[in-house]
């Protein structure tokens, strides 16, 4: 399947597939916050033509919260005042290493 709009451009949207099999629909400049993922979405990889990137090293609850950030993250990005994202304290070491992963450490 190419992930095309159509007119041959690029998708809106882009599939994350957890290595359980979970699959999340997400807005493609939403996930512009992970450098992993935005490499994976350049010219020729075969995520950039399909708009599926397969995540082996992260399980579908992990992901789920990490496509919640993804969307908290878009919708506040130009933002000062901030609210708190809830974080459940049992996930925590999951989603630093998921962000480590992922390349979420810097600013974009």
């Amino acid at each position: 399947m190419d992930a095309t709009n159509g007119n041959g451009g690029a998708s809106k949207y882009i599939t994350l597939v957890s290595k359980d099999g979970f699959e999340f629909v997400v807005l493609r400049e939403a996930t512009l916050c992970s450098d992993y993922i935005r490499g994976m979405l350049r010219n020729n990889m075969t995520e950039a033509r399909t708009g599926r990137c397969e995540l082996q090293d992260i399980n579908g609850v992990i992901l789920e919260k990490v496509v919640e950030y993804f969307h908290y993250w878009y919708k506040y990005r130009d933002r000062e005042d901030v609210p708190d994202m809830e974080i459940p304290v049992e996930n925590c070491l999951e989603l630093v290493v998921a962000a480590d992963y992922l390349g979420m450490d810097k600013q974009v």
